[in-house]
């Protein structure tokens, strides 16, 4: 099993499920290729990933960059596979909050136009690095 795939973020210490779902449904994905991505509340990031294993169960460690409601916003985190295929978890926010996190499978990036970001649109949505081309 691996936690490659997209994820849908149903639970966090910190935030109800009205807050995590408010500017779209909230998720994350990882690629095989070591990226992903996630989104929730008005949080979104891109993820650099390393697969690990974690107290015997697969996992995975990364770092992000993204925004918070259009501010920049950084951090790190990891998760890892259950016994009943969710995925648990905590994200940390580079000097602020952090929160464990549940998923389950097939939680998906919400299209473009979606109403994401900056709420005006979606155009944001497409993870541009910060500090890079835009």
């Amino acid at each position: 099993m691996s936690v490659v795939g997209s994820w849908r973020i149903v639970e966090t210490e910190l935030w109800d499920s009205d807050a995590l779902n408010l500017v779209a449904p909230a998720f994350i994905e990882f690629g095989e290729d070591g990226l992903g991505s996630f989104g929730f509340i008005a949080v979104q990031g891109e993820l650099d990933c390393r697969e690990v294993v974690r107290d015997g169960r697969p996992g995975v460690e990364f770092s992000w960059e993204g925004n918070d409601d259009c501010d920049p916003a950084s951090g790190r985190g990891w998760a890892v596979l259950e016994d009943d295929d969710s995925l648990r978890g905590r994200i940390f926010f580079h000097l602020g909050d952090d929160s464990s996190f549940t998923a389950v499978r097939g939680g998906e990036r919400p299209s473009r136009g979606a109403g994401l970001g900056t709420g005006q649109g979606g155009d944001d949505w497409d993870f541009r690095r910060i500090g890079g081309p835009g």
